[in-house]
């Protein structure tokens, strides 16, 4: 009489195969993550882009009806509502410039300088660390810079 064989018993892999696999998955994430966390930063890059054009427009208008930018002082709060530091806006328009002054990508306000330092105006942001210089994500990013993507 013949014992039938129990193969659930013997089944499933060996200490080798899981550790081919391991190493084939940490291969692919060490090629995959780089490529990923780059993407992320290049959006931040574009999304103040996008916010520094929308600011930009918003701040011409504001000009055409008041015939100045908002100071330093008054800053971007200005676009949202009158301020009530000199030079009051005279044509302030209802409703406002913007809804809401946005935030940077690191969701710190932007920084505006009138007159700026690199153009009629300045709109800013200190990166990712907050501090002024710095390098990649930490570097400074302004209306005034053109970032290759």
């Amino acid at each position: 009489m013949r014992i039938p064989y129990r193969r659930g018993l013997e089944s499933g892999f060996s200490l080798v195969e899981i550790l081919v696999v391991l190493v084939i998955m940490g291969l692919l994430v060490s090629i995959v993550a780089p490529t990923v966390l780059n993407q992320a930063d290049d959006a931040r890059i574009k999304k103040a882009q996008a916010d520094f054009k929308s600011i930009e427009t918003a701040l011409k208008i504001y000009r055409l009806d008041n015939f100045v930018y908002p100071t330093t002082e008054q800053g971007l709060e200005a676009l949202v509502e009158p301020s009530p530091i000199d030079p009051q806006p005279r044509n302030f328009k209802q409703g406002g410039y913007l809804s809401e002054v946005p935030r940077d990508p690191w969701e710190r306000p932007y920084l505006y300088l009138s007159p700026g330092e690199n153009g009629e105006v300045d709109i800013y942001s200190l990166g990712a660390d907050g501090l002024a210089g710095g390098e990649g994500q930490n570097a400074d990013i302004g209306n005034w810079t053109e970032e290759e993507l």
